[in-house]
């Protein structure tokens, strides 16, 4: 098995996934006919494999490429998949749908999967856009589910799920936890058994407590704006998101205001570095930097941030056409930017969207090592991760 880093892009909107060599780019696989779901995202397994969900078949897919075959399993789930978790040992994973091309919830479907033996079940839980997470830390894992309005982490034993009988019966939790409303974002710490979630006010969390939640202390953000993404730095236990502030008016999104936050777990220490205005939403962790893209009328960018001392490079990005302009609105009908990293590695990668490209940069030196060409047009940014077999991003069991 090859120790070199392996980056898989995908093109959600042509229906391609693609494996690349990194950094030289050499194609080592490919699926084609596959409309992975952008917004579920890529799951760390361990070994190097990743989980994603193709949202046109409603197949969750177990992809291995570094082993004999892409593709190691395919389980049938409910789509628009809206987010992907697995427990700590990778076994038991959850799927939740969402809004998918629709004005408002409608689905309120559950998909549950032994990724041992095969094993699915779908249940009713509610209409909306949950998140999810699968809690270890003793006993049976537990799927907890992060509902947006009314607000509420919805506890549910994962045995009671999986033995559900057919026919997508409604499956009550058994334990709640009041959450404000208007989450987006979700976290959890296997070895704290912790489960977080952003808010309007800061990032709110709580404990496992036998087969039920404690609540612990919010975290508040301490800065303008608010974070709509949550991601955990497997190598420093710590949190981070991109703060969003400014005009609530998506028109005037080069207005906006982006903080990266970042809090350590352990001292409880929150920091925050300025990355300027304009559209910055998901972040990479690569070995020793978080990566940032921002999109702005003036120019775009990647901003890295070394964890250590919060130094940041800034590094130019080419434009893209049919970027997000100043009077609409940085969402509909536009491209974007994916980026990917390894906390296993120091190479970032960034999509072109539209363009078909991939930027291969050295968080080091801030240089551009290669520029990879997919031939596929990467509509919409695409999406990406990059994995080692042994890069450890499994610690982190939420889909990205």
């Amino acid at each position: 098995m090859t120790a070199d880093p392996l980056l898989l892009v995908s093109d959600h909107m042509a229906g391609s996934v693609h494996v690349l060599t990194v950094p030289d780019g050499v194609e080592t696989g490919r699926l084609t006919g596959r409309h992975l779901s952008e917004h579920a995202g890529f799951l760390a397994l361990p070994g190097g494999r990743t989980a994603c969900v193709d949202d046109r078949r409603g197949e969750l897919l177990v992809l291995d490429p570094f082993g004999p075959e892409l593709v190691e399993a395919a389980l049938p789930v409910a789509v628009p998949a809206e987010h992907l978790a697995v427990d700590p040992s990778g076994r038991w994973a959850a799927v939740t749908t969402g809004l998918g091309r629709n004005a408002t919830p409608w689905s309120d479907l559950l998909t549950v999967a032994d990724l041992v033996t095969g094993d699915v079940a779908r249940v009713r839980v509610r209409a909306d856009e949950p998140g999810v997470t699968v809690l270890g830390g003793g006993g049976e894992p537990l799927v907890v589910l992060r509902h947006r309005e009314p607000g509420a982490f919805a506890v549910h034993r994962f045995a009671d799920l999986l033995g559900a009988p057919p026919g997508c019966p409604p499956a009550p939790a058994h334990a709640h936890l009041p959450l404000p409303d208007g989450g987006h974002g979700d976290a959890q710490v296997p070895h704290r058994a912790e489960v977080f979630a952003a808010v309007g006010e800061g990032v709110h969390r709580a404990r496992r407590d036998g087969d039920a939640l404690t609540a612990r202390p919010p975290i508040p953000w301490d800065a303008p704006g608010r974070g709509w993404y949550l991601r955990l730095d497997t190598r420093r236990t710590a949190l981070w998101s991109t703060l969003r502030g400014g005009p609530a008016d998506p028109l005037r999104w080069p207005e906006w205001t982006n903080h990266a936050w970042r809090h350590d777990l352990g001292t409880g220490r929150t920091s925050l570095a300025d990355l300027g205005p304009g559209l910055v939403f998901r972040l990479a962790l690569a070995k020793d930097h978080a990566a940032f893209t921002r999109v702005h009328p003036d120019g775009d960018e990647l901003i890295l941030l070394e964890t250590g001392d919060g130094t940041a490079r800034r590094v130019p990005l080419p434009a893209m056409d049919g970027a997000p302009r100043r009077g609409g609105t940085p969402w509909e009908g536009v491209q974007r930017r994916a980026v990917a990293a390894s906390p296993g590695t120091d190479w970032i990668a960034v999509t072109r969207g539209g363009h078909g490209e991939v930027h291969l940069i050295d968080a080091r030196t801030g240089r551009e090592a290669a520029r990879l060409d997919l031939g596929t047009p990467l509509h919409h940014g695409g999406h990406a991760t990059l994995r080692t077999p042994t890069d450890g991003a499994e610690a982190d069991p939420v889909g990205r």
